[in-house]
Formats: C-alpha cells, sequence, structure tokens
C-alpha cells in the first residue's frame, strides 16, 4: 500500500544512459518496461509523477576532458539527452532538469529544478509529498545520491529494486549503494508490492 503523500521519481532514463548510448548502463533499457508499469499505476492513482534528466552544457568538469570522470553525455539538446523513446511519461509528469552548471557533477535530483526554476525541494513541499517511490539510472551514481538526499530532507524513501540498474565502474558498486541507502532508512519494494489502483 502506497502512502498518500507518495510521489514517484524516474532518474535519468535517457538514451546516452541506455545501451548504445554515450555512457551506457550495462542492460540499462531494462528499466524501462517496468518504470512504465509504476508510471502508470501512480498516474492512475492521481500521485505526481517526476522524472529527471541529465542536461549538461558541451563544456563541463563533469566530462573527462575538463577534469572530470565521464565521457561527454546528455549534452543539452541533443538525442543522447532525450528520455529512452519507449518511457511513458504523463503529459503531467514534473521535468527535473539539472548538471546545467558547468562547475557541478549534479548527481542528486534535489540539484534539479522544473522548467519553472522551482528547486525540487520546493516542488515536493508544493505537491505535499512526503514519500519518494525512485527507480531509474544509475543505481550506483544518481539514484544513490537522489535516495540518500531524500532521506536527508526527512523525507521516506523506497527504492524500486527492479527499476534500477548501475554502471558498476567496479564490480559489486550497486550492491554497496543499494546496501548504503538501505542502511540510511530507504525501504525497497518491487511491483507486486504497489497493487493497481494503489
Amino acid at each position: 500500500m502506497v502512502s498518500q503523500q507518495a510521489g514517484l521519481l524516474v532518474v535519468d532514463v535517457q538514451n546516452d544512459f541506455c545501451p548504445g548510448g554515450a555512457l551506457a548502463v550495462p542492460d540499462g533499457s531494462r528499466v524501462v518496461p517496468v518504470l512504465n508499469r509504476y508510471i502508470e499505476r501512480f498516474a492512475d492513482a492521481g500521485l505526481p509523477v517526476y522524472a529527471s534528466r541529465d542536461w549538461h552544457p558541451p563544456q563541463s568538469r563533469h566530462f573527462s576532458a575538463f577534469g572530470g570522470s565521464w565521457p561527454v553525455h546528455c549534452v543539452q539538446s541533443t538525442a543522447g539527452a532525450a528520455f529512452h523513446p519507449e518511457l511513458r511519461l504523463p503529459r503531467e509528469a514534473v521535468i527535473l532538469t539539472k548538471g546545467t552548471d558547468p562547475h557541478e557533477d549534479a548527481y542528486s535530483v534535489f540539484q534539479a529544478q522544473t522548467d519553472n526554476g522551482t528547486l525540487f525541494r520546493d516542488r515536493l513541499a508544493k505537491d505535499r509529498v512526503a514519500h519518494l517511490y525512485v527507480g531509474g539510472l544509475a543505481t550506483d551514481y544518481c539514484v544513490r545520491a537522489s535516495v540518500l538526499d531524500a532521506l536527508s530532507a526527512g523525507l521516506a524513501a523506497t527504492l524500486l529494486i527492479d527499476a534500477i540498474a548501475g554502471v558498476e565502474l567496479n564490480p559489486g558498486d550497486s550492491e554497496r549503494a543499494i546496501a548504503e541507502m538501505t542502511a540510511a532508512g530507504a525501504a525497497t519494494a518491487t511491483l507486486s508490492d504497489i497493487a493497481p489502483g494503489i
């Protein structure tokens, strides 16, 4: 059973993080059909759906060419930055943009803002959301950072473990990230735990 003040957060399901992309998560596209079912259940229940996206400028310290750790990816207005074409976000979904500052990595959605400049934390307060259900990419980076920041902000957080996938720069990174999130207070759930109609 989902709490009445719940919201669904879909983290960075963008072309560059899926197979064939510039920074592909192995088997990352497998989360898409599962997330679509979560999206349908939350939207049908009238609960908010949030979707974050990396939206980097062409030159960013996030990229290895400029001192960072990553290949160029999710550059603003490119095909790689677009959401996966099979991700079925509702028209009412709130799009959250992060990584626009060339001096920030911005892994967490709590560094993102809406199209009108509202910070994610403020949008959650407006929507009276106290419990985030989180899935997407990548387990060991942006999902991890977002869940930990949600908990630090005093929100409840549930990790949708059937709708996440990790980069795994080092073997076991995703497993360690999940352990860190649950140790910090995150719950876990799968689609079978969230009934249609919520």
